[in-house]
């Protein structure tokens, strides 16, 4: 039984072929429908955090695949408080076939696939996004040709979604760029996990503090909310700090001519990224979106038929 926790967890081979899988899936979809696979398969949705784009596509993911999904709600579970993450993911295993979570705290997916008997997804944790990274991987084949050689740069906060790409751009042997203000790095500890990766594939990792040096002859610009959920106290300072780190028209002109501009969502209009730029001809945002969709069909693929 595998788990889908950490990108840094699955060798680089697996990951390639998520992505011929993905693109298959939604070639298949797009011309008469996905075969049943999982049919008779249920998979548990365990939410901490609203969500949009994760319960749609766990939803009509496991739909298109013919088996089915189980919404449960933040006051239903209330993990670690109502009910011990162990006794959750135990019970879990004896109901459904796979148990998908989007959490707070990163040690609550692990505890979860621990105690489960079942596959366990990481939909987001506050270290790891890898389902929203492998969506971009996918976006990025799909636009570019692939990310080997490719330039990724992203910029604001070394958030979630910035420790996954990191990790997937390196598995693919890809150049990740990233510029944050000092003192919101990703961690050392998740640096190197990148820097293990990259090394095995001849990847570069780039750290800047100037928006500028990271977008620089860029392939792919990305970037993320400046507040995540979780850290509202915060406001006032990160959207003073991440202020020269907005994605718009000035800074994508130090970007390659042809770069695409992504961003995972929700979107702060013209906090991180100006609706100019959102809007524009090099977005592919809702294609990411999409591609959500096809990568985690591929996941629950691989982990649960």
């Amino acid at each position: 039984m595998r788990h889908l926790i950490d990108l840094s967890d699955w060798p680089s081979e697996d990951i390639r072929h998520l992505l011929k899988l993905g693109s298959e899936l939604k070639h298949q979809q797009q011309n008469g429908g996905n075969l049943p696979i999982l049919r008779g398969k249920t998979l548990a949705l365990v939410f901490q955090k609203p969500s949009l784009r994760t319960r749609v596509s766990f939803e009509v993911g496991m739909a298109q695949l013919g088996g089915c999904a189980v919404m449960l709600g933040p006051d239903e579970v209330r993990l670690g408080k109502r009910e011990s993450v162990a006794d959750v993911a135990r019970s879990l295993s004896r109901l459904v076939d796979g148990i998908m979570a989007r959490v707070f705290a990163h040690s609550d997916v692990i505890e979860l696939a621990q105690y489960a008997t079942v596959p366990v997804i990481n939909g987001l944790s506050d270290t790891q996004h890898p389902c929203q990274a492998l969506a971009d991987a996918l976006t990025i084949h799909e636009h570019l040709g692939g990310v080997q050689g490719r330039r990724i740069a992203y910029v604001g906060d070394g958030n979630n979604v910035a420790v996954s790409l990191g990790q997937v751009v390196a598995h693919l042997g890809g150049h990740f760029a990233i510029g944050t203000p000092p003192g919101y790095e990703i961690s050392e500890e998740d640096l190197a996990v990148i820097g293990e990766i990259a090394a095995r594939h001849g990847s570069q990792i780039e750290l800047y503090h100037n928006p500028v040096d990271a977008v620089r002859g860029a392939d792919v610009v990305y970037t993320d909310t400046w507040v995540s959920m979780g850290q509202e106290a915060e406001t006032a300072r990160r959207l003073e700090v991440m202020a020269p780190f907005q994605v718009n028209r000035e800074l994508m002109e130090h970007a390659s001519p042809n770069a695409i501009v992504m961003h995972c969502l929700p979107a702060h209009r013209g906090q991180e990224i100006t609706d100019e730029v959102a809007e524009g001809p090099r977005s592919v945002i809702f294609d990411q979106v999409e591609n959500r969709l096809h990568i985690q069909k591929a996941v629950l693929v691989k982990l649960m038929s």
